[in-house]
């Protein structure tokens, strides 16, 4: 019988395969093969990314730690001397510590201030509390604990051991005679930058450069490597032509004129006439002087940055120009009355007299308003001008302090209908002490004005020159300085006679200014007096004004001349 067609099929053998699953079964198994295989590469790509990922991330990590440890400190250099012109020290550095933390690394804030003030002595409530306060700031990495203290304090409190409190070295600028010449010297700031006087002057001389050193801390803020160092270069001196004994003592008169006279403040300069450097210039007032900061009326150098009206000194420079315009003589002779109408104002003397007949000496002699105003009148408004600004009044002497005033003269050409009778007395027109002290210092020297100075020295350049120009003839000038001396021998200033030596010299009462205009004070005066000697050969010009007396200048200012002259004159060894 025929075999069913219904029976299983024969595997079929087909040629170059085998027996077995059909092709497309093989083919499934390779494609698995595969897609593991490419899975593994995968892995091991995103596996060796990750790992250069991490060690790129290790190694930025690592360097942000390093920078995190990393300081750059300023090394402070050292801040240069001022000196008098003998080499006293009156500005000076004195080593320094400065005390911080790292407030995040301290445990207990409160309880580390406590320690910390008392190894400082700091006993001050608000003091502490503020340093409590500074080091609960747990977000803060430094806070100054304190600024400037003894090295001893420093090492006491760096000595406790608390975590991330350190040290590092400052200056702290001392003045070793304490309030003495305070306004010419001026002083530095917490970060030892000049902010007045000769302090800021010459700022970029003594501040000298600082160096720099880059340091690794450790966690608990120790140095434990010191990257780069820069060494700090110091600043240079600067030496005054201040006396530092004529200084003291003519403050200590000044303090007591303004006690003695009532007066509001006093003003004293001592200048050598030949070379314009001030051997003193001292401001005092009333309330004294306490340090910076504290009140800004005592603070003031009032010789180079106040104006006032001379009065009477001023009538040097009118006088002193008519004789070199030839309009009059020593010996010429004024019939003047009690007192002289000019536009609208009456001028009168000081004290009342009669109708008298002056010679131009004894005008000076006698410090007559009437006859000063006759020679002003003489010399008419041009003339009286021209020498006014000869003499430098108007504008600054040029002196090497900052803020010097130039004063106020107005042109001739804005003078009012009395101005030809104020200015020629000394009144209607304002000037610095030190313009007066350097207009009496061209009658000194011979008619030839120096230009004032106040550096002799800064680090190895010695300041020497001299700025002279003419101002009057020299026989003009010995002839005011004979009639300056006819006043301290016989006339207003005879309080500034010296026994042994020859002085000329002239008082000055100027009435003081309502604070906002309206007229004068009535009563109230700026007393002073200038004063040289020996007269035939003047080394020394003397100048003091007293403000807000009810004294005149030869009561008033007169004997404190007297006073700072006679000591400078003995200091110095100059003789009669």
């Amino acid at each position: 019988m025929a075999s069913s067609s219904t029976g299983r099929r024969r595997p079929v053998r087909r040629r170059g395969g085998r027996l077995g699953s059909p092709r497309t079964a093989h083919d499934g198994v390779n494609g698995r093969l595969r897609l593991l295989r490419l899975a593994f590469l995968v892995f091991l790509v995103l596996i060796g990314g990750k790992a250069v990922a991490l060690a790129s991330s290790a190694q930025h990590l690592s360097e942000m730690a390093l920078d995190q440890q990393t300081d750059r400190l300023t090394l402070p250099a050292h801040r240069g001397s001022i000196l008098d012109r003998n080499g006293h020290e009156l500005a000076v550095g004195k080593p320094a510590q400065t005390v911080y933390a790292t407030p995040y690394l301290l445990d207990d804030p409160e309880a580390a201030a406590g320690r910390l003030c008392d190894a400082l002595q700091i006993q001050r409530k608000r003091r502490r509390a503020a340093i409590v306060k500074a080091l609960s700031d747990r977000d803060s990495g430094f806070a100054y604990v304190a600024r400037k203290v003894e090295p001893d304090l420093a090492r006491a409190a760096v000595d406790l051991g608390l975590p991330g409190v350190g040290c590092y070295a400052e200056e702290q600028r001392t003045y070793p005679l304490k309030g003495i010449a305070a306004q010419v010297i001026g002083f530095a700031g917490t970060d030892n930058r000049g902010l007045a006087g000769v302090e800021l002057m010459h700022e970029e001389e003594l501040s000298g450069r600082p160096g720099s050193e880059t340091v690794v801390r450790d966690p608990e803020g120790r140095i434990i490597k010191t990257v780069a160092h820069r060494d700090p270069q110091s600043g240079a001196d600067v030496r005054l032509t201040l006396d530092r004994e004529i200084q003291f003592f003519a403050e200590d008169v000044l303090r007591r004129t303004v006690r003695d006279a009532g007066a509001r403040a006093a003003t004293g300069i001592v200048m050598d006439p030949r070379t314009g450097e001030i051997l003193t210039m001292a401001s005092v007032t009333r309330e004294g002087f306490h340090g910076f900061g504290k009140d800004p009326a005592t603070e003031k150098n009032r010789a180079v940055v106040d104006v006032y009206e001379p009065g009477s000194i001023f009538k040097v420079v009118t006088i002193s120009g008519a004789l070199a315009d030839g309009l009059v003589k020593p010996g010429s002779r004024f019939t003047l009355p009690p007192s002289i109408w000019v536009a609208d104002r009456e001028i009168n003397e000081s004290h009342p007299r009669g109708t008298v007949t002056y010679s131009v000496r004894e005008i000076l002699q006698w410090s007559s308003n009437v006859g000063a105003v006759t020679i002003g009148q003489k010399m008419g408004k041009a003339g009286l001008s021209r020498w006014v600004r000869a003499f430098g009044f108007g504008k600054p002497t040029g002196i090497d302090f900052p803020g010097e005033s130039g004063g106020i003269v107005l042109p001739a050409d804005q003078w009012s209908g009395s101005s030809i009778g104020n200015i020629p007395m000394g009144q209607g027109i304002a000037v610095t002490a030190l313009q007066m002290a350097s207009a009496f210092c061209a009658v000194a020297n011979d008619g030839v004005q120096v230009r004032p100075r106040l550096i002799a020295q800064v680090g190895d350049e010695v300041h020497d020159a001299v700025t002279r120009r003419r101002v009057i003839p020299s026989t003009v000038a010995r002839q005011v300085r004979r009639m300056l001396q006819l006043a301290v021998d016989e006339g207003t200033g005879t309080r500034a006679r010296i026994p042994g030596y020859a002085v000329a010299g002239k008082t000055g009462t100027a009435e003081m200014p309502l604070p906002h205009g309206g007229g004068y004070a009535k009563g109230v005066y700026v007393a002073s007096f200038v004063g040289m000697a020996p007269t035939d050969r003047p080394r020394l010009v003397v100048l003091a004004t007293v403000d807000g007396t009810t004294q005149y200048g030869g009561d008033a200012a007169a004997p404190a001349v007297q006073k700072i002259m006679r000591f400078a004159l003995h200091h110095l060894e100059i003789a009669p």
